[in-house]
């Protein structure tokens, strides 16, 4: 199995945490891993993307072109990428800010209001972790433990205490998953 994922949207949106997240969760699940960020030079507001390769196999390069997964979280990612799915692949997206939905007739397009349910959770910092939620949902290739063990490899040791809030995030992702089945029509699954 290999899966080959790209995260993108804006600087500040955890888009770089949540692919260290996965190669962490990938590494603990005794996978090859490949985790290459890309961003610009600013802190907030710049566009960032990672590419994460989980795999059973070596992992011969961690460039890619087209991906499994495409997890788009703004408007500019969504322009750039919705063409770089594999057929039968997965775009997982944030729709606020997205103004032009996806279109592709020929891959599995997903839905999660992070923004809202992040907010409705008190701490729009948790965004992030309820997109990954999401996608563990739709695509469970990592153990929920390692996970959790990979999120407290990758926040500093002062923020262990959004431990619980951040594992309760990704619970709140995976429940509220919608998919989209037709362009005039959104089911929740």
């Amino acid at each position: 199995m290999t899966e080959e994922i790209i995260i993108a949207g804006f600087g500040g949106q955890g888009v770089l945490s949540m692919g260290k997240i996965l190669a962490y969760s990938g590494i603990m699940n005794n996978q090859e891993v490949s985790w290459m960020p890309s961003y610009g030079p600013e802190m907030r507001g710049g566009t960032a993307n990672v590419t994460v390769i989980l795999s059973d196999e070596r992992i011969s390069s961690p460039y890619l072109k087209v991906f499994d997964t495409a997890i788009i979280l703004n408007q500019q990612s969504m322009d750039k990428f919705e063409e770089s799915v594999k057929p039968g692949g997965i775009l997982l997206y944030e729709p606020q800010g997205i103004y032009q939905h996806p279109t592709r007739t020929d891959i599995n397009i997903y839905q999660i209001e992070a923004n809202k349910l992040a907010t409705e959770m008190g701490n729009k910092k948790i965004f992030n972790m309820v997109v990954l939620g999401a996608y563990l949902k739709i695509k469970p290739i990592v153990e929920l433990e390692n996970v959790l063990d990979g999120l407290k490899k990758s926040l500093p040791e002062r923020y262990h205490n959004l431990i619980p809030l951040n594992e309760k995030a990704i619970h709140v992702g995976m429940d509220n998953l919608k998919t989209k089945i037709f362009q005039e029509k959104t089911v929740t699954i």
